[in-house]
């Protein structure tokens, strides 16, 4: 059996300080949520890490048609964007980076949403001539209404994991912590 025996002010203290680094690691904790957030805006600009899976044609088409971009998980327009509702938080022993809008756990996890048959009347506008413009109006603009008619349907959504870090991203952090132990076996 090999025994060590540590002696000396000095090394006692700098292990204290490292005990108490590592139980009380707030300092470092926004630290690791910016980098977290980093890593999530970066799965956003690459279209996730690893790739995403693509948008269907028809998806795609309606996204260029309403001016969105082709970004998988990025929508321009009304509303709040899963994008724009990331957040990062940190307090005295965890970091955390999120999301508070419904929708986010679908595209997280992917899933199926089983749509149940409705009827909706649409409205349009007739013109002199008797032909019918192929866009929607508001009802108090319309002069023609139509009914139409959807039979129950599920729509699949894959899973494009926004919330994720990589090799690299963990990598990093690991660093940090590392720099902050450290520093705190230093004194600092």
């Amino acid at each position: 059996m090999i025994t060590i025996k540590v002696e000396g002010p000095d090394i006692a203290a700098a292990l204290a300080r490292l005990a108490s680094g590592m139980a009380h690691p707030g300092p470092v904790m926004p630290v690791i949520a910016g980098i977290m957030h980093d890593a999530v805006m970066e799965n956003f600009a690459q279209g996730g890490r690893p790739a995403w899976t693509a948008l269907k044609p028809a998806t795609l088409a309606e996204k260029k048609k309403r001016g969105y971009g082709e970004k998988i998980l990025i929508r321009r327009g009304g509303g709040q964007s899963l994008l724009s509702s990331i957040t990062q938080q940190a307090d005295a022993h965890a970091a955390h980076v999120g999301t508070n809008v419904v929708y986010a756990a679908i595209h997280q996890f992917g899933g199926k949403i089983d749509m149940p048959a409705r009827s909706q009347q649409a409205y349009f506008k007739q013109y002199k001539d008797g032909t019918v413009g192929n866009r929607f109006v508001r009802k108090s603009q319309s002069n023609f209404a139509q009914w139409h008619t959807r039979g129950a349907h599920t729509i699949e959504i894959p899973p494009r994991p926004f919330l994720q870090l990589t090799e690299a991203d963990e990598e990093k952090i690991a660093r940090k912590l590392l720099e902050y132990l450290a520093d705190r076996l230093q004194g600092g």
